[in-house]
């Protein structure tokens, strides 16, 4: 067989998008909300992948290369995958960012009903209280308490009132969340 048509080594070929990671499915007809602080970290982390890491490790295979034998350079091999990792992360960024829909949750300040950006607390059917912060895909980290908007409970909650009760589905049934309180970071505005 031609070596055209043989992987490399380790698996990966360097145009290969299919190792991407799985972007979470955004509802059809939707838009990828993210607040501007996860718009602005994605940026920083984008710029610093290419302006700072890429080149350091471009830098090091380089030199690696340029100590002879490849095929058992520490340096070459790892600084080559580490490439590879870094290209894939800044094609990930580069899409997301592109895709991105920038929303202040601060314009709805005051508001008692819920809409992305929201810190919504709830009482389920069991009487257990929970807090969480509606916020975009790309930044919701739910060891912080944050959900995704796209996630099932949040989903649940959104357009809901202070006083009103939904309906979140289940793979055990329909349980009823009951909305207590509805908050919203402060507008730039109103931090002077």
């Amino acid at each position: 067989m031609s070596k055209a048509f043989t992987k490399e080594p380790d698996g990966h070929q360097d145009d290969d998008d299919d190792d991407l990671p799985r972007l979470p499915q955004i509802p059809p007809g939707s838009k990828n909300y993210i607040t501007p602080q996860g718009y602005a970290a994605l940026k920083t982390e984008l710029l610093a992948l290419i302006d700072e890491e890429r080149p350091k490790v471009v830098e090091t295979v380089h030199w690696a290369a340029s100590n002879g034998d490849r095929s058992e350079n520490g340096d070459y091999l790892y600084g080559k995958k580490r490439l590879r990792e870094i290209d894939r992360r800044i094609r990930f960024l580069t899409k997301r960012l592109e895709m991105a829909e920038v929303v202040e949750p601060s314009v709805h300040s005051g508001s008692d009903q819920v809409f992305f950006g929201a810190t919504v607390t709830y009482v389920d059917d069991e009487e257990v209280e929970r807090t969480i912060t509606i916020l975009g895909i790309d930044e919701a980290q739910t060891s912080q308490g944050q959900v995704s908007w796209v996630a099932p409970v949040a989903r649940a909650l959104l357009k809901a009132r202070v006083g009103d009760e939904v309906p979140l589905p289940t793979p055990a049934g329909v349980r009823m969340l009951e909305v207590l309180a509805v908050q919203y970071p402060p507008s730039p505005a109103q931090l002077k």
